[in-house]
């Protein structure tokens, strides 16, 4: 027997049905006189994503300083969105060796040399912040990676265990109930049945006491479950699919989980999924960095190694069209944050994403000027903030921002001594 919704709906409540546990977006309706009133403001939320491989630089940073510079060949796939990040230069963690190693140190800023002995790792900037503010949400946070290792660490220093595979996310955020019902649910996935039909009746009478604007974000949000949904169904049956045979020499280390662009779009649909329903405000997410070639048409070799370019043109080039497909993804999340409406903004203004790496050159393994990209969250924007490279402000002065734009009172973390110059809230 389908349950019934309680005569007064709350912030949560959540659908539920035959194994499934659908949680709602957030809604004016659930929310006090106050929040619908605008008197209380929509929380704020982080989401931290590293390439490891870096980006080459001369296609990322702009050749100018300031509000009017020209977008570089990357910063041009973001064109549409271009009021609503900054991007930053001259960045760097002290004391961090130029290694592949130094991701240990990426959201800690923990000192670490190039030799790794006697390295301990202290807290991410994304668990520091689920210390103070991770109790608001079902998850105080999720730490997702398309590799096996992951970004997020405890006080204690220990490795928060990433999440790797999207149908399993999908079900920690969406699907309850005991082993045979979770499994009866993903076989009805797997037979293109929504999990929205199990809870189709509920939503119907749920609609009434809702105003039109959340009527409008229901519909919006069911939509976005339904394409995910669809996505996730069309890569398992393109991994049952036999390839194609070519003349050519096969790329090496060629399997599944080379597939850089389509693990990533999918992990950046359930970060979606995930804000819109408040199931946490804390995320961060490791991209692949691998030396397996990426299903890309125009990428004939390991993505690692077309990285470590030596300067040579063919592999710049291929790099280029791997790092374009990645701003491409990039474009779609922060398409996906602006269309969803939260009180009179969207998700976007009030959600910082920030995206970077441990590597500013892959090619030399330097750590110097990384890369930085931070999109929406509240800040004023549009603009490249460009520091002295021979003399970096800490990269972890922009986590201090970032987490006094949380909410957090604090005016240090790891070897950050203070927020970014230039980087002002709205």
């Amino acid at each position: 027997m389908t349950p019934s919704l309680p005569s007064a709906v709350t912030r949560r409540t959540f659908l539920r049905a035959a194994g499934v546990t659908l949680a709602l977006p957030v809604l004016e309706s659930f929310q006090p006189r106050a929040f619908a009133a605008g008197k209380i403001a929509p929380p704020r939320r982080l989401v931290c994503i590293c390439t490891p491989l870096g980006v080459h630089p001369a296609n990322f940073f702009p050749q100018q300083a300031g509000k009017n510079y020209p977008l570089s060949p990357y910063l041009e796939t973001l064109k549409d969105f271009r009021n609503d990040f900054t991007v930053m230069s001259g960045l760097a963690h002290p004391n961090v060796g130029s290694t592949h190693d130094s991701i240990y140190s990426f959201l800690t800023g923990a000192p670490h040399p190039e030799l790794r002995a006697g390295f301990r790792n202290s807290i991410s900037v994304d668990q520091f912040a689920a210390e103070r503010i991770g109790g608001q949400t079902r998850f105080p946070s999720l730490s997702f990676s398309a590799e096996g290792f992951g970004l997020s660490w405890t006080r204690s220093g220990a490795l928060v265990p990433p999440d790797l595979y999207p149908a399993n996310v999908f079900g920690r955020l969406f699907l309850d109930g005991r082993p045979d019902e979770v499994e009866a649910q993903a076989r009805r996935l797997r037979d293109g049945r929504s999990i929205l039909d199990a809870v189709r009746e509920q939503s119907k009478r749920m609609q009434p006491s809702l105003g039109a604007r959340d009527r409008e974000k229901v519909d919006e949000y069911f939509t976005s479950v339904r394409e995910l949904e669809q996505r996730m169904a069309t890569s398992e049956e393109w991994s049952k699919k036999p390839k194609p045979k070519v003349e050519a020499k096969p790329p090496q280390n060629i399997q599944n989980s080379a597939d850089l662009i389509g693990k990533t779009r999918l992990m950046f649909d359930l970060m979606h999924l995930a804000l819109q329903t408040d199931s946490t405000r804390l995320m961060t997410m490791l991209l692949l960095g691998t030396s397996q070639v990426p299903p890309i048409p125009g990428v004939t070799q390991g993505h690692h190694d077309l990285s470590h370019h030596g300067q040579d043109p063919d592999k710049i080039a291929q790099l280029k069209t791997i790092e374009l497909e990645k701003m491409k993804a990039l474009r779609e999340l922060l398409t996906k944050l602006k269309q969803t409406k939260e009180q009179d903004g969207n998700l976007l203004d009030r959600t910082m994403i920030y995206f970077s790496s441990n590597l500013g050159n892959a090619s030399t393994h330097s750590t110097k000027n990384l890369p930085v990209l931070l999109a929406g969250g509240g800040f004023k924007h549009g603009q490249h903030l460009a520091f002295d490279q021979q003399n970096p402000v800490p990269l972890c002065n922009l986590y201090v921002s970032m987490l006094q734009r949380l909410g957090i009172e604090t005016e240090r973390f790891s070897s950050g001594t203070g927020t970014i110059p230039g980087l002002e809230p709205v």
